[in-house]
């Protein structure tokens, strides 16, 4: 209960009344704009520089700067120390350095609305502030009571201050550059996908989403987004999502202002970023780009279901040149819309998309079907003879330096063979093709086969193998497959 919620009050002079939101000292500012949680700030400000040495204070950088990366330059000035100064004023921290003092207590009576004053000596605020009144120790209710305070303690800051001491030649008034990285600055990209299935095209809107939590706002300010996650010295954990097949990345060159290994997004003119503020600002719009749909089915190795299962919803487009977005798509959230029978736009599913270099084919799920299903069954495990795999191993072993000795071993291996069904079925009016996969085939060893199957497969990896299923209308596929494999 640090504070108590009670009313604060410090005197404050008139002149300082009359302007309740005091000018920004900011000059002429510049963000860049990273993605994970960084932005490099730059402000130019005019200051009258005077010989010797001077502590220069600076208001209102981010409150979430990072001190260790600040800079500054101004012709014929060094720097001999800086400070940050983010002990801010607030209520809790006005009563902690009120301890010792004497302020007012106000009271008003519920009743008769009749107000009454006191002295109190704050004696301490530590869950609660206890004061002295007159030969009295009270504790501060919330409710009751506001705290007028005659002066603001020295230390508090109404705005985040970098105070920097200053070692100047000659006096005068030049530009001073100031430049620091900071926290609490992000972006992403949101994409909204209105897809039109007949058409086989998509119509795709990208927005920049931007966010502001540093605890300063910059106003009238150049702003750059890079796409890309810039090393911060973090380390990664974490494995990387699995990726639905179809998606591949592209090798095209994108049209954008490049940064190193990253593409920068610059926001037209200047922008005021304010604190605790999302701002979205419009980078692609594109019509009539080909796009369609699909449907993907994963199986677990040795995976049987005793009720089918959805497949899911799969929705393919390009970011190339030709034929496609035509440009790089920096991470964010596809939404996809579709028009219903009434011509109203309808939310059909979302998903996230990766950094995306321009001509690359992309597969999004956007949900589960409700009309194409799949039951994967397995139907049969039988042991099978070694006769057709190896059944000698050599070894060439050497003990205590002693010369190598060839070991063989042969022996009898345990083979199974797995005979799978994929019942796949269609309550739509039009038929579909389904891709079916197979997971799980490695498992480290490495040799496992596909002696027999129905329609004719493609292993996309030693790990999984895929079939194109075609589904007729109202009707339904059995796909019959055998895998030979060590377990």
């Amino acid at each position: 209960m640090r504070g108590c919620g009670f009313l604060v009050l410090a005197t404050i002079p008139a002149a300082a009344m009359a302007q309740a939101e005091p000018p920004s000292a900011q000059g002429d500012v510049s963000l860049t704009i990273y993605n994970n949680d960084l932005a490099l700030v730059q402000d130019v400000r005019r200051m009258n520089l005077p010989t010797g040495r001077t502590r220069q204070e600076f208001p209102d950088v981010s409150a979430a700067i990072r001190p260790e990366t600040v800079t500054l330059s101004a012709d014929g000035t060094g720097i001999v120390e800086q400070n940050f100064d983010y002990d801010l004023l607030t209520p809790d921290k006005l009563m902690d350095k009120a301890v010792g003092q004497t302020v007012t207590v106000v009271r008003t009576n519920p009743a008769t609305g009749v107000e009454t004053r006191e002295s109190a000596l704050i004696l301490a605020n530590n869950g609660g502030t206890v004061v002295r009144i007159g030969d009295r120790i009270e504790v501060l209710d919330r409710y009751g009571a506001r705290v007028i305070f005659p002066r603001l303690p020295d230390g508090l800051r109404a705005r985040p201050t970098l105070s920097v001491t200053l070692d100047t030649t000659s006096p005068g008034t030049r530009p001073v550059s100031l430049s620091y990285l900071s926290r609490g600055f992000g972006w992403k990209a949101d994409y909204v996908a209105l897809f039109d299935e007949a058409a086989g095209k998509i119509d795709v809107q990208g927005w920049i989403t931007l966010n502001n939590a540093s605890g300063t706002t910059f106003g009238a300010a150049r702003v750059l987004l890079v796409a890309g996650a810039v090393g911060d010295g973090s380390p990664s954990y974490g494995p990387r999502r699995p990726v639905m097949p179809g998606n591949r990345m592209g090798t095209q060159s994108a049209n954008r202002e490049s940064l190193g290994d990253f593409y920068v997004y610059p926001i037209a003119g200047r922008t005021t970023v304010a604190n605790a503020q999302q701002k979205q600002v419009s980078f692609l719009d594109v019509a009539g780009a080909p796009a369609q749909k699909a449907y993907h089915f994963r199986n677990g190795w040795m995976a049987s279901q005793t009720d089918a299962q959805s497949a899911d919803t799969v929705l393919r487009f390009s970011s190339a040149s030709d034929g496609g977005l035509g440009d790089a798509l920096p991470a964010g959230t596809v939404r996809v819309y579709m028009r219903d029978a009434r011509g109203q736009p309808q939310f059909i599913g979302e998903n996230s998309i990766d950094h995306t270099p321009m001509g690359s084919s992309l597969a999004l799920k956007t949900g589960e079907a409700f009309d194409v299903k799949v039951q994967p069954v397995v139907q049969k495990r039988e042991r099978i003879t070694s006769d057709e795999w190896e059944r000698t191993a050599r070894y060439r072993v050497s003990v205590n330096g002693a010369p190598a000795d060839v070991v063989t071993v042969d022996e009898s291996k345990t083979y199974w063979r797995t005979t799978m069904t994929y019942t796949v079925t269609n309550a739509r009016a039009a038929p579909v093709t389904v891709e079916v996969v197979q997971a799980g085939l490695d498992r480290g060893w490495r040799d496992s086969r596909v002696p027999a199957e129905s329609i004719k497969g493609t292993q996309r990896s030693r790990d999984e193998r895929t079939w194109q299923v075609p589904v007729p209308a109202n009707g339904e596929t059995v796909l019959t497959v055998q895998f030979d494999t060590r377990y």
